[in-house]
């Protein structure tokens, strides 16, 4: 008789062990599943900011190219730029697990930002461009559109370091890949990417002559 009440002692224990593990395991698993689609929710807000600055794009170069004179192979340049990146085939919805996709799509966004950027600098050869009303819309369109793809990025990073530390700590490291939850990469940190490329004229200030 005392056996079998030790017994059942015993398995009464193991039971409230596994029920224990059961809870803890299902806690984690629904933790998980929360950081994830915190990331892809962060990834969506990603692709909407650059995408909104693709779409800005075209305008500006149509804006531009009505200069006199205006520099050919910047527009061209431009142009080839905002193509690359649409040539990226990535998931608007769902964050990459694979980096070289990362990699990818953050190597052509680059591209369009260093396009972007040597456009604006010879704009500012042309002070009668930069006076009209649309290259100014454009233009403050632009500066915020760069403001939210830093704070977009930075944002995205905070939620996948959330996630990736989550599925590497104990317990949950132990199934987080068997319930197919994978490390997701980050956005590369680059020399000044805390702040956001400046677009800002002065359009006080006269510019520089030029030669036709």
């Amino acid at each position: 008789m005392k056996k079998l009440v030790i017994i059942l002692g015993v398995l009464v224990a193991l039971g409230l062990l596994i029920l224990i593990l059961i809870a803890v395991a299902g806690g984690s698993y629904n933790r998980l599943v929360k950081l994830s689609q915190a990331v892809d929710s962060q990834w969506a807000q990603v692709q909407n900011v650059y995408q909104r600055r693709a779409d800005l794009v075209p305008n500006l170069v149509a804006t531009v190219s009505g200069a006199a004179n205006f520099e050919k192979s910047t527009l061209t340049e431009i142009t080839a730029a905002r193509a690359s990146v649409g040539q990226v085939k990535i998931d608007p919805n769902t964050a990459p697990s694979d980096p070289a996709k990362l990699a990818a799509f953050e190597q052509a966004q680059g591209q369009l930002s260093s396009a972007l950027s040597r456009l604006l600098v010879v704009v500012e050869r042309y002070p009668d461009l930069k006076a009209t009303e649309n290259f100014r819309d454009l233009q403050a369109q632009l500066e915020g559109t760069e403001n939210r793809i830093s704070v977009e990025r930075r944002d995205f990073n905070t939620a996948v370091q959330a996630y990736d530390t989550a599925i590497k700590s104990f317990p949950t490291f132990l199934y987080a890949g068997v319930c197919h939850f994978y490390e997701k990469p980050y956005f590369a940190a680059t020399t000044g990417a805390e702040t956001p490329p400046k677009v800002q004229f002065d359009f006080n200030k006269p510019a520089a002559a030029t030669n036709p």
